[in-house]
């Protein structure tokens, strides 16, 4: 079934990690050290570090995403058998510099070009976000680089998602959101966002409400979204 086109679209917002940055580089770099635990180590981590933005804001416990992600690792290595200081050090610096997926520089300044504006909104920390961006070279296609920092909740709480239509002074329903995080596209569709969900790895859909609006395999396929 084909997408339908989003329409009245002013801005362009943006999940950062699994969407514009690949979570897995990080491990991939010590496959040499890991040798056949770097996936599992890479998936266990990934998913911890999400489970703990969800416990924590249940629980109303917030920390930064830095503290987050250090204890999700903490409990993939423990979990794995993996007792390394100097090995853990090594994958909390890489984590600062994961590598883009390879269309992203192009598609966002394709959407710059074209006058939309730009963003990303991520539960991770300002420094994690710009050191990140700053490795990738996009920091000057974005208009703004939005951390849960500034209200002390991960998403999908909705006041993540109104930071966008505050800080861009867009309506909600003229923004257009993307992650490839099926849980935060629910999210961002249910607060009234048009979503696309980058759909990377061929994943079901969740049973959530409010499904996205799109599903799309990579972000080459926004630009034809938005019509530009």
């Amino acid at each position: 079934m084909a997408n339908p086109a989003f329409e009245n679209i002013e801005a362009c917002v943006f999940d950062a990690y699994g969407t514009l940055f690949d979570v897995n580089t990080a491990a991939a770099a010590c496959a040499d050290e890991l040798g056949d635990q770097w996936l599992p180590l890479a998936d266990m981590w990934r998913q911890k570090q999400v489970q703990y933005t969800w416990l924590r804001s249940l629980m109303k416990a917030h920390a930064d995403f830095w503290q987050v992600t250090g204890d999700a690792l903490d409990f993939a290595m423990d979990s794995l058998g993996i007792s390394d200081d100097g090995l853990r050090a090594r994958l909390m610096d890489l984590y600062l510099e994961l590598e883009a997926y390879e269309e992203v520089a192009e598609v966002l300044s394709t959407i710059k070009a074209s006058g939309l504006k730009t963003a990303i909104l991520s539960n991770g920390s300002p420094r994690m976000l710009l050191a990140a961006t700053d490795n990738s070279g996009i920091t000057a296609s974005l208009d703004a680089i939005l951390s849960v920092e500034e209200i002390g909740i991960f998403k999908p709480e909705p006041a993540v998602y109104q930071m966008g239509v505050d800080r861009l002074g867009v309506a909600k329903e003229n923004i257009s959101f993307q992650s490839s995080n099926a849980w935060d596209a629910a999210g961002a569709s249910n607060f009234g966002f048009q979503v696309a969900w980058v759909n990377r790895f061929g994943q079901a859909r969740e049973r959530l409400p409010q499904p996205p609006k799109a599903e799309i395999k990579t972000l080459r396929e926004l630009p034809a979204l938005l019509e530009i």
